[in-house]
């Protein structure tokens, strides 16, 4: 059996206070509140979660990153944002996910808020009525308690005036007398019937306060388990949410074990070297040198162009003189 119950701790011996149920309700507005507060920090928690899900893919998707990178270090920065993308959506659904937690504690705290408000109207109820009879009771009370006070002062009359008074007199003071007696009755009856219709309230409101307090307490034991395994909920998914991102990075990290440095530069030179040759060592050269050393050279006799074609090969005809040529002399025979 649990400790500390509501029904065994919230009681006044004031008949007409209501301090004890007021605490609890007082307690409850607090614990729903508490729910609300939740309820806003896993909204905003979801608003942070998209935002930051959408930046994560606006900057997968937009930023450069190594664009100019070859081989299997430019496989892995293509994991690497594949992997951030997925990532980002990640968080989004992570987002969702929240939100519909955030909708659950709504309607938990909205049932719990309406199944409560039917019990403190009937309480409302019962503590007016209760209250407007403990009134009338009182007032009964004071005027039964007045009428014995006139009944005890006409008696006291009487006797006083016994031997004192006329007939006429005496006749009056019983006369009174008797009237306060009556009224008196009157104001008694009416002060029981109050007594005994306040003391059904109050074994009714007793009953309905004991009812009210327990219905409180299991209302309270299931906020707090229900609070309680929604926080849980929310760490879990939390935690769900680092190992799915530590799974896409471990993706990254196993593509970048694939990566090789020489392929890479052996890449790099395939696709862009420009020469195995070197320059010639440059020397140094004195110029008279080279104007001693150096050897004339005849500028070669430009070949005149012709748009005809080649002259044709002289013959010698009979009786023709022959003609010879040596070094730029000529001979004519005969």
């Amino acid at each position: 059996m649990r400790e500390g119950r509501f029904r065994d701790n919230f009681w006044s011996t004031d008949l007409t206070s209501t301090v004890g149920y007021d605490s609890i309700i007082q307690h409850l507005n607090d614990s729903r509140k508490n729910c609300k507060e939740f309820e806003d920090f896993l909204k905003e928690r979801a608003i942070i979660e998209e935002k930051y899900g959408k930046e994560l893919i606006n900057l997968s998707r937009k930023k450069p990153c190594g664009q100019t990178e070859l081989n299997t270090l430019k496989r892995s920065l293509d994991i690497f944002k594949q992997q951030i993308d997925k990532v980002g959506q990640g968080h989004i659904q992570l987002a969702q996910t929240l939100r519909e937690e955030a909708k659950k504690m709504e309607d938990f705290r909205e049932k719990q808020k309406l199944n409560r408000k039917k019990i403190e109207l009937i309480m409302e109820a019962i503590h007016k009525n209760r209250n407007l009879q403990y009134k009338k009771t009182t007032e009964a009370k004071r005027l039964y308690e007045q009428r014995c006070r006139d009944k005890d002062e006409a008696e006291q009359a009487v006797h006083r005036n016994a031997n004192l008074v006329t007939q006429k007199q005496q006749e009056k003071l019983f006369l009174k007398l008797a009237q306060t007696k009556s009224a008196l009755e009157d104001s008694d009856r009416s002060y029981q019937q109050n007594v005994t219709t306040l003391e059904k309230i109050r074994e009714e409101w007793q009953k309905e306060h004991i009812k009210a307090c327990e219905f409180f307490e299991t209302q309270e034991y299931e906020r707090i388990n229900y609070f309680r395994n929604a926080l849980w909920l929310h760490v879990n998914q939390l935690s769900q949410a680092c190992v799915q991102n530590d799974e896409k990075y471990e993706e990254i990290r196993k593509s970048l074990e694939m990566c090789s440095i020489e392929k890479d530069i052996d890449c790099f030179v395939n696709l862009r070297k420009t020469g195995t040759l070197a320059p010639a060592p440059v020397v140094y050269e004195n110029y008279y040198d080279t104007q001693r050393n150096a050897t004339p050279v005849r500028s070669p006799v430009p070949v005149p162009i012709s748009r005809r074609g080649p002259l044709p090969t002289p013959t010698s005809v009979p009786d023709e003189a022959d003609y010879t040529t040596v070094d730029g002399y000529s001979l004519i025979h005969h």
